[in-house]
This record gives structure tokens, C-alpha cells and sequence, in this order.
């Protein structure tokens, strides 16, 4: 770390502020600054007290005996308490008109929909759970799902969590040796699957991938697959079963299983790693608590809400905002199984229109990729169900907020930007919808019983507007609870950077207000002439351009500065590559954040290298921006040939 700078530095200002529609806050479940602020007192003055108060809105068998267990890096939530996830999620709405509620409605890439009520899900989830126990599965063995966004991956999670065994969701672009690798490292003793699925027209196949990889896994003694596709399949007999054919043979009563408030719910191994996986553990009251009441407060959400979020199920956002949290709510939840501009670019805007959709939670790369497609497409639809937008996954550059705000939420929807992490469990930072006035990039403020800080490396709270690493101080209810088989790990990764508190590993910055911006991971920080500067602010700066559409930087060394700014950069579909274009976005980002964030060489491209989730693989950019081979993991990779053509132009 440089001597000039011991911390990030922020450049960025943004000055306009939307409060909340006073429409919105008026039927908003939390819409006064007084309940707000009284919320927070009470969280701050006595925590535990606090939460327990709020886990009274979950179904429990037993009450705990104590709210939390706190040795440091370690936390208990709710010992003693007794509950199920599954339970919570369908069997509690059952006494209610909720009954007969639309509980999924999905749709598939090639048009098919289903619609399951929560009394069909019940019925699919307990005929599911029952082959689990008929397959050897018990309380505590791990079960791999490696499916498409189709409900039975939904089905298949809430019947492992009803039988108290662990499910660890492997997403359906990994290879074959990652599968291997994440059954191996969890011992599953089943894996669930399916012949394939779909994605911007083509077949996906999984179950081969799936062949190949049980090929090493000596603790999975069986495997189910789901017919999506119909595509003709390897079925090894003895190992292999068709789960149509199997939940024929099995009844629909199985009641849930009353688990202890730390029963390990899920593993989730974190995209993008090298070398062994890591498998982040979540527990079950704590994690369920923190995801419903994250749920009710930030989306609002009412029992008459269409709610959408676009994540796979594979990623943490799915398992909290797709399936788990909405479900507890007795919310209606829209799944949609493919590529969002499959057959044209407005498939979104479609499935919004012919469907209702009132909340609408996608990642800001996906709102780039919108922009870059042109707004011709959303406004060829009528999107006037919506009432509120989210974002999620990485930080939100101004420019494409605004656009988000004024596009597709006409102005009259608040936009939640929440900030949160799979090790995190739930959303931690997030404006209110009905209470919070908001900054287009800010994700605002921490909820209440969520103590964050931003810091030094020495672990000294930094001043207004100073750039320094996210903290968090409390342990909280949803909070990972090791990795697995691996604790030192654990405590080496989260909790020995800056003693005593939770290292995100992310910067930021609180402003004058109090309000947080996530700067981008810190190892996505450039040192130029000892100034360290996020990634995040000068790819907003870039975008903020009216000819770009998508931005991303990266370092190279240089023998000068240490290093040096490279972007790569997207156009909207009207501009044109020229070397004149390039000298102009060096003066814009000169004029909007200060000459040390000049890009020191800019290259256009078509399209930047992205995980399936939406995430800028940046790894893969700083590789080739320093000339060498790109090396590591790249089964995430949503386009294959992105990679190919940026490795022609280098060439």
C-alpha cells in the first residue's frame, strides 16, 4: 500500500436526490421517518432484542432459548429454537386464502407457462422430499442440484430444506470438473439434474456434464433427472432416475422435519474461484429471518405484488430473493428460464406487460446491456404495472440509474439499490422504498440491526466523503457460518484483515449524509503515482459518456505510475470507433473525476466477458490488458466468443 494514500480514493459526486413518491409512501409498509428511525433506535440500543422481536414473525415448533451466541468469528442465532424453512415457505400460508395464490408463475425461453398455487407446490414439494428419503437421503446428508431455472429447482431445494438435508446448487454453466470439484468438496450424497435447458435458442445440456463428472465423485450413490428438453440422454441403470417417474411412486404427505435453528440449510460455492472451492455455509433461522424481513421492508411487497427477480437460482440472489424470502411472504413469484433478449431484445418488456409485473430486481450489467440495446425496445411496451425497481450484484453507475429510473420506472417508481453478498446472506445496504430518499449509485444506508463502518486497514473509521474498506462491526442473523470443512479459511479470509470486524472486501465511501458508495471490490483497486482509486468510478465516469453504453477497467504495471488505467469499452448502437472518440472520453473522465483518473489507453469492443449471473469477469480483462495468457476458471462464461474476439484484437 502506497505511503501517500493509506486508503481508496473517491472522485466521484453526484448531487441530485429523488425522495420518496408520496403515492408510494402512503401504502408503503414501512412509509413514515418515524417508524424508520424508530426501527433503527431499537435495533441499535439493544440488538438481540431487536431481533428477537422480529424472528416472532416466523413459524417456529420451539422458541430459543438464546437470541445469539457471539465468539469471535463465530455466531449461534436462536439456540435452541426449533423451525423449518420448508414449513415457514408453504405449509403456514396453507390455513389462508393464500391456499389457492399463485405461489411461481414460470415461463420458459421457447413460451411454455406454468403456474403453481402454494397448495401444488406443498403437494410437489412433499411428493419430492419423500424421494429424497426413499433414495437414502437423511437429515444432514448434502444433495448437489445442477438444474435450469425451472420450478422443480425450486421443488427440489424446499424438499432437501424439509427433510433437513443440505443442498448445495451447483449453477448449470459450470463444467464438468467445477460439478466434480463441489460434490467432492461437500460429500453430496445425490445429485439432481436435468437432461438440459434453454438459452438464447440452443439446448444447454447438463446431463452429460453431469456423466462426467460422477465419474469421480465416490460419495453420490444416485441421480435424478428432470425431462426438460426431451434430447435423448445416458440413464446408467441403477444410478439414474427420471423424477416424473419417480414421484409417482410416492405419496403427498411428508411433514416437515423440526430442525434446530443452526441446522446447515446450504452450501454455496462463490463463482469465479480458483483452485478449491469455496463453500459458504448458511444456517437456517437466522438466514430465514434476515430473508423475509428483507423481503417485506425493501420490495414492499404486498399479496397482491407480481414479483420479479431476474437471477438464476444458482446464484445467492436466487436462493434469497427468487425463492426463500419471497416464498416466507406468501409473495407471487415470476421465473423466467432464459436469455433476456431471446427472440429480440425486448423480452423482458414482454414478460413485464403480459404478466403484470409489479417489482422488478435485475443487476445494473443487465440495465447496461438494455441501454446498449436501445430504449425503442421497453417503450414498444406498456410497463405501467410496475411500482417498484431494484438493483443487485455490483455497484450502479449514475447514468444508467437515471436511465433505469426514467425508461422503465417513468419516474414514478423508487429504485432500491441494495448491496449484499452470498457471504452476507440478505441485503445489508438498501434504501426503504416508501421512507428513503435516493442518489442515483448510492445503495444509502445499512438497515436496521446492521452495523457498518467504512475504515483504514488499521481499523480507524474514516471521515466524511474519505474512501477506506467496508466493515461490518455485529455479527447478524443471515451471516455465513464458516466455510465449509475449512474454518481456518474462514477466519483467515473475512475476519483477520481488520481485527475484530467482518471484512467485505469491498471500498467505499459515506457521504456527509450518511449514506454509503460501494466502490467495487478493493482487488479491483489501480495504485497510479501512489493514488488507489476504484474500478467502479471511473468505469461510471466512462459511462456517464453519451456514446458508451458498458464500461470496464482494469490495471496493467507500468514502470512509472505502478499502473495504469486500460478500459474496455461498449458503444451505443449509433456511435462509431475512431481515435477522436477515444481522446474524448479521456477529457470527459478528466472533467468528471480529475486527471489521475485519465484511462491511459481505451479499446472499443462489442461486448465485455461476463459470468452468467451478469458479472464483468475482470479477472479475464486485467489478464489480457497485461499481455499474458488468460489462465483460471472460465466455465462461467456466459459468450464464449466475447473472449475470442478480444483475444483477436490483442493479437
Amino acid at each position: 500500500m502506497s505511503s501517500h494514500t493509506p486508503n481508496i480514493e473517491s472522485l466521484q459526486h453526484e448531487e441530485r436526490v429523488f425522495p420518496p413518491p408520496e403515492q408510494f409512501r402512503q401504502s408503503a409498509r414501512i412509509g413514515s421517518l418515524e417508524d424508520y428511525e424508530s426501527l433503527r433506535a431499537e435495533a441499535s440500543a439493544s440488538p438481540e432484542t431487536f431481533w428477537a422481536r422480529m424472528a416472532e414473525e416466523l413459524h417456529w415448533f420451539k422458541k430459543w432459548d438464546t437470541v445469539l451466541e457471539w465468539t469471535l468469528p463465530h455466531a449461534k442465532w436462536f439456540v435452541g429454537g426449533k423451525l423449518n424453512i420448508s414449513y415457514n415457505c408453504l405449509d403456514r400460508h396453507l390455513q389462508s386464502a393464500r391456499r389457492n395464490k399463485a405461489a411461481i408463475i414460470w415461463e420458459g425461453e421457447p413460451g411454455e407457462q406454468r403456474t403453481l398455487t402454494y397448495q401444488q407446490l406443498h403437494s410437489q414439494v412433499c411428493r419430492f422430499a419423500n424421494v429424497l428419503k426413499r433414495s437414502g437421503v437423511e437429515t444432514g446428508d448434502r444433495v448437489a442440484l445442477y438444474m435450469p431455472l425451472i420450478p422443480e429447482l425450486a421443488i427440489a431445494m424446499l424438499a432437501c430444506a424439509r427433510i433437513g438435508a443440505t443442498h448445495s446448487i451447483v449453477f448449470g454453466g459450470f463444467s464438468a470438473d467445477s460439478l466434480k470439484d463441489r460434490i467432492n468438496d461437500a460429500g453430496c450424497k445425490l445429485v439432481v439434474t436435468a437432461d438440459g435447458g434453454y438459452r438464447r435458442g440452443s439446448e444447454i445440456a447438463l446431463k452429460p456434464t453431469v456423466d462426467e463428472a460422477l465419474k469421480h465423485t465416490p460419495t453420490v450413490k444416485g441421480c435424478v433427472v428432470v425431462r426438460r428438453t426431451g434430447t435423448r440422454i445416458h440413464m446408467e441403470a441403477g444410478r439414474d432416475h427420471w423424477w416424473h417417474e419417480l414421484m409417482e411412486t410416492v405419496d403427498a404427505k411428508c411433514p416437515a422435519e423440526e430442525l434446530d435453528s443452526e441446522h446447515p440449510l446450504y452450501i454455496l460455492y462463490t463463482s469465479g474461484t480458483t483452485g478449491k472451492p469455496k463453500g459458504i455455509l448458511h444456517t437456517t433461522g437466522g438466514y430465514l429471518l434476515q430473508a423475509h424481513l428483507t423481503t417485506k421492508w425493501i420490495f414492499d411487497i404486498k399479496d397482491e405484488d407480481i414479483y420479479w427477480c431476474t437471477a438464476d437460482i444458482g446464484w445467492v440472489t436466487g436462493h434469497s430473493y427468487v425463492v426463500y424470502g419471497p416464498l416466507s411472504n406468501g409473495a407471487t413469484v415470476l421465473m423466467y428460464e432464459g436469455a433476456p433478449n431471446h427472440p429480440e431484445p425486448d423480452r423482458f418488456w414482454q414478460i413485464i406487460e403480459r404478466h403484470g409485473v409489479n417489482i422488478f430486481y435485475t443487476a445494473p450489467t443487465a440495465i447496461r446491456a438494455f441501454i446498449k440495446w436501445g430504449e425503442q425496445w421497453p417503450l414498444k411496451h406498456d410497463l405501467s404495472s410496475l411500482r417498484l425497481l431494484g438493483t443487485v450484484g455490483e455497484p450502479i453507475n449514475p447514468e444508467a440509474w437515471m436511465w433505469y429510473r426514467e425508461i422503465i420506472g417513468k419516474g414514478r417508481c423508487p429504485i432500491v439499490d441494495t448491496w449484499w453478498q452470498t457471504e452476507t446472506g440478505a441485503i445489508m445496504i438498501s434504501p426503504l422504498p416508501g421512507v428513503t430518499a435516493t442518489k442515483p449509485g448510492s445503495a444509502t444506508k445499512p438497515l436496521p440491526g446492521i452495523e457498518v463502518d467504512v475504515m483504514t486497514k488499521a481499523g480507524e473509521a474514516v471521515g466524511a466523503n474519505e474512501g477506506g474498506y467496508l466493515v461490518i462491526k455485529r455479527p447478524w442473523p443471515s451471516m455465513l457460518r464458516t466455510i465449509w470443512g475449512d474454518d481456518e479459511r474462514y477466519q483467515q479470509q473475512y475476519w483477520s484483515e481488520i481485527e475484530g470486524v467482518y471484512f467485505a472486501g469491498d471500498g467505499a465511501r459515506r457521504d456527509a449524509d450518511g449514506y454509503f458508495w460501494i466502490m467495487g471490490r478493493v482487488d479491483d483497486v489501480i495504485n497510479v503515482s501512489g493514488h488507489r482509486l476504484g474500478t467502479a468510478e471511473v468505469e461510471s465516469a466512462l459511462v456517464s459518456h453519451e456514446a458508451v453504453a458498458e464500461a470496464a477497467v482494469v490495471a496493467r504495471p507500468d514502470e512509472i505510475k505502478g499502473s495504469a488505467i486500460v478500459a474496455f469499452v461498449t458503444l451505443e448502437g449509433q456511435h462509431k470507433t475512431s481515435d477522436a472518440l477515444k481522446e474524448e472520453l479521456r477529457k470527459h473522465v478528466t472533467r468528471e473525476i480529475g486527471s489521475l483518473a485519465r484511462p491511459d489507453e481505451i479499446r472499443f469492443t462489442d461486448a465485455l466477458p461476463k459470468t452468467r449471473s451478469g458479472k464483468i469477469m475482470r479477472r479475464l480483462l486485467r489478464e489480457l490488458a497485461t499481455g499474458g495468457a488468460v489462465r483460471g476458471d472460465t466455465t462461467t462464461l456466459e459468450d464464449f466468443s466475447v473472449l475470442e474476439k478480444l483475444r483477436a484484437e490483442e493479437e
